[in-house]
C-alpha cells in the first residue's frame, strides 16, 4: 500500500462496535426486531450512560419497539440490542415480545387467501 493513500473514514463502523465494547450480544435478554420496549423511568444525568442508551431511555417513554428504536437513532439493530441488554440489566427498560394472534383462522379465511394468491 502507498504510504500517501489515505484510509477511508471507518466512523460507522467503528462508533457501534466501541459503543458496545465490541460486544454483538446482549448480557441480558433476547430481543428481535418485532420485543416491545419501554423505560422504567426517564434518564438522569447521574446514571452514567452513555448518550445511546439516555436517548433510547428518551425515546422508550412509551411503549416502542427494536426496530423503532434503530430508525429513530440510525444505529444498526443489533447494537441497540446489545445497549438494551445493558439498560435491562440496570432494570431501567422492562420487554415484552408481542402478544401472537389468538386462534386459528377459520378454513373460508384460509381457502380466500389461497384463492387470493393463485388467482
Amino acid at each position: 500500500m502507498d504510504p500517501t493513500q489515505q484510509w477511508p473514514d471507518a466512523g460507522p463502523v467503528v462508533r457501534p462496535y466501541a459503543m458496545t465494547s465490541g460486544r454483538t450480544t446482549p448480557v441480558r435478554g433476547a430481543f428481535d426486531l418485532i420485543s416491545i420496549v419501554m423505560a422504567t423511568r426517564p434518564p438522569e444525568d447521574d446514571d452514567g450512560l452513555h448518550p445511546e442508551s439516555a436517548q433510547i431511555l428518551r425515546h422508550s417513554q412509551q411503549p416502542v419497539s427494536v426496530a423503532e428504536l434503530s430508525a429513530e437513532l440510525d444505529l444498526p439493530a443489533g447494537t441497540v440490542m446489545v445497549l438494551l441488554g445493558d439498560l435491562l440489566a440496570q432494570q431501567l427498560i422492562v420487554t415484552r415480545s408481542p402478544t401472537p394472534a389468538r386462534g386459528v383462522a377459520s378454513r373460508p379465511v384460509l381457502e380466500a387467501v389461497i384463492n387470493g394468491l393463485s388467482g
